[in-house]
């Protein structure tokens, strides 16, 4: 008998739930406080509808597009979610694996559970797709520059900076059953590979082999908990970025306000992604959706805008591009597709999300992903229900 493939969003939210260990759920669907920024980034979408066109000849269409001089299968990319080992035992490798062969962007997290070579080895199995390094900056410039130079000499070739992050949200279900799999040990495959840090556990007495549990506390006390950044560093790490990367794009991730969004250009960021982390970190934020509206206005015209936080489906991907994206991510789908069927479940999904793009194009009156402007979007008033 074959086994059923799902494709609607909820049944594959309902199987990972199946699948996934109690820890491994929390965390895939944990939301900050009382989960309304979530709430707010799906409802956010509903106030945009898109207006189809007839009479259009799409049997010609095409999806490609390019980004930093990458021509990719279509706009939309693998977003930087950490410790993949929790929802696959694969971990990281079949999600970069599946990116190659679809041609699609891959985004590795700091927080990944799986060494950034080996990630770009598995990017390069199925194909020759872009790689971005997604960094949580460590409070240790020596352990920074050592991470930059791994991402670079294993192909990973834009950097983006996670600004959101530097503590976890309060999330209800993880704080209630300390659900922080990064100090049993999972979730510190970068760290625990990289030699400054290993030099910083034996500074400090740590026996990485002997106890891996201790060397992954360091490692994530390092990239995450105790200290904010400012601004003030942003320059220091544009220009190291730039001199071991020969020029390569840096970019903001986590930019929601228009302040932030023109402060970036200034700062000559080479783009931002518009995200509230999925409603993970900041309870009661603004929908992403919105934020990417109003920093299109603002500053649209002067950096690479991209988008991430609640896509589910094509129709998403478009709103978000004719709301002036250039570029989307998308996470919980693949993570839903990993936890389910590891390798197939991510290819499945993806798979089936391109499809979901390329038929859209048909029956809407597309033909190549340009066209999706403002004009083709009917948008009401912002008007959301509280969320039980």
């Amino acid at each position: 008998m074959r086994r059923r493939r799902d494709l609607d969003p909820k049944a594959l939210e309902e199987k990972a739930k199946e699948k996934l260990s109690l820890g491994g759920w929390h965390y895939a669907s944990s939301n900050a406080g009382l989960s309304t920024t979530h709430s707010v980034n799906r409802q956010a979408f509903n106030r945009h509808r898109i207006i189809p066109w007839m009479l259009i000849d799409t049997n010609l269409r095409d999806t490609t597009t390019e980004i930093w001089g990458h021509k990719v299968s279509a706009p939309i990319g693998f977003a930087p979610i950490g410790i993949n080992a929790i929802y696959n035992h694969e971990a990281e490798r079949p999600v970069a694996k599946v990116a190659g062969e679809l041609n699609l962007p891959y985004c590795l997290s700091t927080a990944g559970s799986t060494p950034i070579e080996e990630v770009g080895a598995a990017n390069d199995s199925g194909g020759n797709g872009p790689r971005f390094f997604q960094l949580y900056m460590p409070h240790d410039d020596e352990l920074t520059l050592s991470l930059l130079n791994r991402a670079w000499n294993s192909g990973f070739d834009a950097l983006i900076l996670t600004t959101d992050t530097w503590q976890l949200g309060w999330r209800h279900d993880d704080v209630a059953n300390s659900n922080y799999a990064f100090y049993r040990g999972i979730g510190a495959a970068l760290g625990l590979s990289d030699p400054v840090f290993q030099k910083r556990c034996r500074e400090k007495g740590i026996d990485i082999e002997k106890d891996p549990v201790a060397a992954s506390t360091l490692w994530i006390d390092s990239i995450w908990h105790g200290r904010a950044w400012s601004w003030d560093k942003l320059p220091w790490l544009i220009e190291q970025w730039k001199r071991i990367s020969g020029g390569r794009p840096f970019a903001l991730k986590g930019i929601q306000s228009v302040a932030d969004a023109k402060k970036a250009v200034e700062y000559g960021v080479d783009g931002i992604v518009v995200s509230n982390h999925a409603g993970r970190q900041v309870d009661g934020a603004i929908a992403s959706l919105d934020a990417l509206e109003n920093i299109v206005d603002a500053v649209g015209d002067k950096t690479y805008i991209m988008f991430d936080s609640g896509v589910r489906g094509a129709s998403d991907v478009v709103k978000a591009l004719a709301l002036g994206a250039k570029f989307v991510f998308v996470g919980r789908l693949w993570v839903w597709g990993l936890s389910i069927m590891g390798e197939e479940g991510v290819r499945h999904v993806m798979k089936s999300l391109l499809a979901d793009f390329d038929i859209f194009m048909a029956v809407a009156g597309f033909t190549s992903v340009n066209e999706f402007d403002r004009p083709i979007l009917e948008s009401y008033p912002k008007s959301y229900s509280i969320p039980e």
